[in-house]
C-alpha cells in the first residue's frame, strides 16, 4: 500500500543534487545486474521469486539477513528432479523387495536343507505328521554332543521335546488313531501343565499300528527315559521355567544348598519347584508292558533298565532286571529249545542247540553285573558259557563280494538320484531271536568277552595274602593267564578293527571300545606285576621264605631280576603298541565324526 500524500516529501528538480541523497550516512548496497530489486514490489514480500528468463540461481543468495533484502532461496525440487527422485524411490523399493525376496527363498532353502538332511540321518515313520516327526529330530540332534559349541547337552530341552512327542503319538486327533487310552486322569502325564496334552504311564496296545509306528514309539520311549536319567535329582522352577540341580535348591529339604556358579541366576525356592521329569522307570516299565513290541526291544527296555538300577546302587533289583531280561531272551526261543539256560546261574549249556542273540547279549549283561558288584567267581562261568557258544556258532562269516566300480555318469546319476528322491524308511532290523552270525562285530563281541575274562582271572590273583612263595608263584601265575587272555583280545580287536569295512559303523564303534578298554587293562596289569616284582630283592628273603645261604639265595635273587627285566621289556612293548593303538583309535573317531557330519553319511537310527 502506497504511502500517504501528506508525508510524501518532494524535492524541486532545480536543487536536486548531482548525486542521490545520503540517507542516514549510509550508501546503500550494491545490486547485481541479475537480479531484480524488491523494491519494485507493491508488497516486501513475494509468494514467489521473480527471475529472469532461462536464469540458473545458486542454492542460497548470499543476502543481509536483515534490512529491506531477505534470503533468496533458489528452488530445488524443480520437474525434471521430481521425476528422477521418483524413479530413483521406485527403483530402491523395488531393489528393496527383491533382496528380501531372496532372503526369506534363501531361508526357506537352508530351511529345507536342513530338513532334508536330518531327515536322512534320524530317519521318522512317514505316517507321524511333520510337527512330530519335527521334533523327534530336533530330540535327537540335540541329543549329540557335537550340537553344542560347549558341549554340554541341553537334557531339559530335550525331555521337553520327547514329553510333547509322546503326548502326540498317543493323542488319537494327532498321532495315536486306534490306540485305547486309560480313561483315569491319574494315570496320565500332562506336559507344560496343559491338560489336552500328555501321555499315560501305563503300557498301552500297539499291536494295531505298523511296524514303522511302533519303532518310532519305541525309540521315542528310549529317548525320554535316556533323558530321565541325566534329569534324575534335577528341579524345575515353575516361577522362572527353569531347570537346576537339587543341590542348588533353597529349601527344608536341602538345609545347605550348594552355591551357584559365578554369572548362573539366583536358586529357586523349594515352594515353586517340582522333579524335572518324570522317573525313567516310568519309560522303561511302559516298554515292558505295552503289547505290541518285540522280545528285541523289551530286552534293550530291560537291560537299560537294569544299567539305571546298578547305577542308583540297587543293585539286587538290577539282578532281578537282568534276570528278566534273561526270561525274555528265553520265552522267545522255538519250542523245544529246552535246558539251554540254568536259571539259577546263568550259565548257557554247552549242549544247547539252539542259542539266539538276545540270548547271548542277555547272559553277558548279567555276568557284567555280577563282576561289577564283586562277584567275579559268579560271572566267570557266565562269561566263558557265552564264549564257548560263540565259537560254536554253525553260520561261518562269508566275506560279501566287492562291489564295482562305477563310471564318472553312474556316481552323477546316483548322486542325482540321491539328492532327488528320498531314502525309503529303512527295513526292521532284527528281532533277536535269530541265531547271531559271525560277522566283524561278532568278532570284536569274543574280544570284548575274552577281556572281561582276563580281567577277572587277573583280580582273583590279589585275592587274601601271599607271603609264602609258593602263593606268589601261584598269583603270578595267574596274573599272567589273565594277562594272555588280554593280549589276546587286543590282537584280535585291533586285526578285526583295521580290516572292518569303513560303513559298519556299529562294529567299528564295538571294535574300538574293546581294543580301548583291552589297552587300558594291559597296560595296568604289567605296571602292577613290575610294581610287584620290584618288592623281592634280597632284603626281602625274608619275607618270602626265602632260605639264605652263599648259593641258593643269590640264585633266588637272580630270578627276580630277570623276572623284573623281562616286564620291563613287557612294559616297553606295551607302550610303543600303545602308541600305535592311538593313533588308529583317533583315525577312527574322525572318522566317526566325518561320517555323522557328512550329508553322504547314513546314520543308524534305531539301533
Amino acid at each position: 500500500m502506497l504511502p500517504p500524500e501528506r508525508f510524501l516529501v518532494r524535492i524541486i528538480w532545480r536543487r536536486r543534487p548531482l548525486r542521490p541523497p545520503n540517507l542516514n550516512g549510509r550508501l546503500p548496497g550494491l545490486r547485481p545486474f541479475t537480479q531484480n530489486s524488491q523494491l519494485l514490489l507493491v508488497s516486501k514480500s513475494s509468494p514467489r521469486p521473480e527471475l529472469p528468463y532461462l536464469y540458473t540461481p545458486p542454492r542460497f543468495t548470499q543476502a543481509p539477513s536483515s534490512g529491506p533484502y531477505q534470503n533468496q532461496l533458489s528452488r530445488f525440487l524443480t520437474t525434471e528432479r521430481k521425476q528422477h527422485l521418483k524413479q530413483e524411490t521406485k527403483q530402491f523399493l523395488k531393489n528393496l523387495f527383491y533382496v528380501h525376496v531372496g532372503l526369506i527363498s534363501l531361508g526357506m532353502l537352508v530351511a529345507l536343507i536342513s530338513v532334508e538332511f536330518y531327515e536322512r540321518k534320524y530317519q521318522t515313520p512317514p505316517e507321524w505328521t511333520f510337527r512330530s516327526r519335527n521334533i523327534y529330530r530336533a530330540a535327537r540332534k540335540i541329543e549329540e554332543p557335537d550340537y553344542s559349541t560347549s558341549g554340554i547337552v541341553d537334557w531339559p530341552d530335550i525331555d521337553n521335546n520327547y514329553a510333547s512327542l509322546l503326548s502326540r503319538l498317543e493323542d488319537p486327533d494327532v498321532d495315536g488313531n486306534d490306540l485305547e487310552l486309560p480313561a483315569n486322569d491319574q494315570d496320565r502325564v500332562w506336559v507344560f501343565g496343559l491338560r489336552r496334552l500328555g501321555f499315560t504311564r501305563k503300557g498301552l496296545d500297539v499291536s494295531t499300528k505298523s511296524e514303522e509306528w511302533r519303532r518310532g514309539y519305541h525309540a521315542a520311549l528310549m529317548g525320554a527315559a535316556r533323558a530321565a536319567e541325566h534329569l534324575d535329582g534335577w528341579v524345575f522352577d515353575r516361577s522362572r521355567g527353569m531347570s537346576c540341580p537339587k543341590e542348588y535348591m533353597i529349601g527344608p529339604s536341602n538345609p545347605r544348598p550348594k552355591p551357584v556358579p559365578y554369572g548362573a541366576s539366583s536358586p529357586p525356592l523349594e515352594e515353586n519347584c517340582d522333579p524335572a521329569s518324570e522317573p525313567a522307570q516310568t519309560f522303561y516299565n511302559k516298554i515292558l508292558t505295552s503289547i505290541g513290541f518285540t522280545s528285541g526291544q523289551r530286552l534293550d527296555a530291560a537291560l537299560a533298565y537294569g544299567d539305571y538300577l546298578n547305577w542308583k546302587g540297587l543293585h539286587e533289583s538290577a539282578e532281578e532286571m537282568y534276570d528278566w531280561g534273561l526270561d525274555i531272551a528265553m520265552g522267545a526261543l522255538p519250542l523245544g529249545a529246552n535246558n539251554i539256560v540254568d536259571t539259577q546261574t546263568g550259565i548257557i549249556s554247552s549242549d544247547a542247540t539252539y542259542v539266539s542273540n538276545n540270548l547271548l547279549k542277555a547272559a553277558n549283561a548279567l555276568a557284567v553285573h555280577r563282576a561289577q558288584v564283586g562277584r567275579p567267581y559268579a560271572a566267570l562261568p557266565i562269561f566263558l558259557s557265552v564264549l564257548r557258544a560263540r565259537k560254536q556258532l554253525s553260520l561261518p562269516h562269508v566275506p560279501e563280494p566287492p562291489e564295482e566300480e562305477q563310471s564318472r555318469v553312474q556316481k552323477l546319476l546316483s548322486f542325482a538320484k540321491w539328492v532327488l528322491i528320498t531314502p525309503s524308511y529303512p527295513p526292521p532290523p532284527p528281532t533277536g531271536d535269530e541265531t547271531p552270525i559271525r560277522n566283524p562285530k561278532a568278532i570284536c563281541e569274543e574280544a570284548a568277552i575274552m577281556a572281561h575274562v582276563g580281567e577277572i582271572i587277573f583280580a582273583s590273583s590279589q585275592d587274601g595274602t601271599q607271603t609264602p612263595f609258593a602263593d606268589n608263584l601261584k598269583t603270578l601265575q595267574k596274573q599272567q593267564s589273565g594277562l594272555s587272555w588280554t593280549r589276546d583280545a587286543v590282537d584280535i580287536s585291533e586285526s578285526t578293527l583295521s580290516s572292518m569295512s569303513l560303513d559298519d559303523l556299529d562294529g567299528r564303534k564295538t571294535c574300538a571300545e574293546c581294543l580301548r578298554s583291552g589297552m587300558e587293562n594291559w597296560s595296568t596289569m604289567v605296571r602292577r606285576i613290575l610294581k610287584e616284582q620290584q618288592t623281592i630283592t634280597p632284603a626281602t628273603g625274608q619275607e618270602i621264605g626265602i632260605r639264605r645261604s652263599w648259593f641258593w639265595g643269590w640264585q633266588e635273587v637272580e630270578k627276580a631280576e630277570v623276572n623284573q627285566g623281562k616286564w620291563d621289556r613287557e612294559l616297553q612293548l606295551v607302550n610303543e603298541r600303545m602308541g600305535r593303538v592311538q593313533g588308529l583309535l583317533s583315525r577312527e573317531d574322525a572318522l566317526r565324526r566325518a561320517k555323522r557330519a557328512s550329508l553322504l553319511g547314513n546314520g543308524m537310527i534305531f539301533s
